[in-house]
């Protein structure tokens, strides 16, 4: 049962980003497609920026939706010095 309930998570998660890739969604419309509620979507987004997905908020259309920043080509040590040290987190 623990199981079936984690591998439920895991699709959501997926399914969430595939969303959030889109550009499209919105906290509520998130929570309308994908069947949960609006608190369960911020959660969603909560994990999957701590798996490094880059996720951001971007105003368009007078309202907000989620996108997903695409990490540049650029390596640790070519952002800044710190970065190539460990030292700080971007």
């Amino acid at each position: 049962m623990l199981y079936q309930r984690s591998l439920e998570i895991e699709r959501r998660l997926e399914t969430a980003l595939e969303l959030i890739r889109s550009g499209e969604y919105s906290t509520p419309m998130l929570a309308e497609k994908l069947g949960v509620s609006i608190p369960t979507v911020s959660r969603h987004v909560t994990a999957l920026r701590e798996r490094g997905h880059n996720i951001r908020s971007e105003r368009r259309d007078g309202g907000w939706r989620f996108i997903l920043v695409r990490k540049s080509a650029k390596s640790r040590s070519e952002v800044h010095p710190a970065l190539a040290e460990g030292g700080l987190r971007p």
